[in-house]
């Protein structure tokens, strides 16, 4: 697992409970912590890692892994503004990621692992989006798709079912409300 994944759980500890609870989740999980987002870490150091953040704050480990996964998408952004800078929204970004993201993820990480996200636009806001990883991830990648529609002000309802083939996203996105102008007194 790359760094980066590593780099958004340590911000999400330290967004909250600050440096002091990273350094004890650490030590809880017998690591050193010095990840860099070019590194690449075994998969079992961050479950290590969430499984002891779950029960320092009294989370399930499902709800860490999402909450990683929210904050890995504007933290990508932020990062490499160039991969999504050209998308419009996140059903378009969405759509891009095993075509035009992926790529470049592999030209910056070449011993990266990236999922498999294929998708199909049912209509207008919707969009099915079936994830298929060697690390059975599906929350993660839950997450990721509510931080993409956030990263562009949006909202996504989203059901998820198994399939034989992995897990399949049924989404359906909202544009952000824009407040109507007051009338003039």
């Amino acid at each position: 697992m790359k760094g980066v994944i590593f780099n958004s759980l340590a911000d999400a500890i330290v967004q909250i409970g600050g440096e002091d609870l990273w350094d004890d989740l650490l030590d809880r999980a017998g690591l050193d912590g010095s990840y860099t987002s070019l590194g690449s870490y075994g998969d079992d150091e961050f479950l290590a890692l969430v499984t002891a953040a779950a029960e320092v704050l009294g989370r399930t480990v499902e709800d860490m892994v999402g909450y990683v996964g929210e904050l890995l998408a504007p933290q990508l952004a932020g990062r490499h503004p160039e991969l999504v800078g050209e998308h419009p929204d996140a059903i378009s970004l969405l759509c891009a990621l095993n075509d035009v993201i992926h790529p470049e993820v592999l030209k910056l990480y070449p011993d990266a692992s990236v999922p498999d996200f294929t998708t199909l636009r049912r209509n207008g806001r919707q969009l099915d989006l079936l994830y298929r990883s060697g690390r059975n991830l599906p929350t993660l990648a839950a997450g990721l798709i509510r931080g993409a529609a956030a990263l562009y002000g949006e909202s996504v309802a989203m059901q998820i079912e198994g399939s034989a083939d992995g897990t399949v996203f049924r989404l359906e996105f909202q544009r952000a409300q824009t407040p109507e102008p007051e009338p003039a007194r």
